[in-house]
């Protein structure tokens, strides 16, 4: 018999159960138990009076039972085509069990080398253990005090859970964004680098239009010149036409005197 991974919540013996294979209605399912004698380490007790224990203990007892089987399930597994169960055990604990269950939680936290700080699984796994193996105590001394317990600790799960699925809803949006903010870095570049071309073709264009003005002005500047030089020269011919116009005409005038 391979039992399944060790817990630190404490067990009965394994029980062997038997499934009929054949096709029967769920009812005629009915399962066989036959507990494994456990090996005797002493004296064999006598076996208990009938006339000791009331129905009413046996009632506490038995509800005890469903109340411990409803918070901590039974154990299964499957070895050579047989079904094992072990049900969580209801024996009280000692204050020996309590300090033992310290000084098993502290060996396996050094055996798995649980990490002491931050999110560890492991640190959380075994402290999940110590935790139920304490609502088993205290559920047989006292099963009220043990469904508030049980609500206490549902109550941590989901918290955490809650707070996993926050962390994970984080990482995925900025895992979003992200990736998000490297799309629009391509598409920036992208416009970036249109504009550079569109600024290198208006640069372009403005050389030429400087070039064009710049030409249009040395052939203004040239023509303003040429007209400038005729328009002097006409000045000059029609200053000395004059002056030739009126020595002739002091010619003809200065003979008849």
């Amino acid at each position: 018999m391979i039992p399944p991974n060790a817990s630190l919540v404490k067990y009965d013996n394994p029980v062997l159960v038997s499934r009929n294979t054949d096709k029967k209605t769920p009812r005629a399912k009915a399962l066989k138990a036959s507990p494994t004698p456990p090996a005797p380490s002493g004296p064999v007790p006598a076996p208990p009076s009938k006339s000791k224990g009331s129905p009413m203990d046996a009632k506490a007892a038995q509800q005890t039972d469903e109340i411990l089987n409803s918070i901590l399930p039974p154990r299964e597994w499957t070895e050579n085509g047989q079904l094992w169960v072990q049900q969580v055990s209801s024996t009280p604990a000692t204050r020996l069990d309590v300090v033992n269950l310290q000084e098993e939680l502290d060996r396996r936290l050094q055996q798995r080398q649980a990490r002491e700080t931050g999110i560890c699984p492991v640190r959380r796994e075994l402290y999940s253990q110590c935790f139920d193996e304490l609502i088993r105590q205290v559920t047989i001394n006292c099963a009220e005090r043990g469904l508030l317990l049980l609500r206490v600790r549902d109550e941590i799960r989901m918290t955490i859970a809650a707070y996993q699925t926050l962390y994970e809803s984080s990482v995925a949006f900025g895992m979003r964004k992200a990736l998000q903010a490297e799309q629009g870095k391509a598409d920036m570049e992208k416009k970036i680098s249109e504009l550079e071309k569109e600024k290198l073709d208006l640069e372009r264009q403005v050389n030429e239009l400087k070039a064009k003005c710049e030409q249009i002005e040395k052939r203004a500047n040239e023509q303003k010149q040429v007209e400038e030089k005729k328009h002097t020269e006409e000045i000059q011919f029609l200053k000395r036409t004059n002056q030739q116009l009126k020595t002739q005409l002091e010619g003809i005038i200065a003979p008849k005197k």
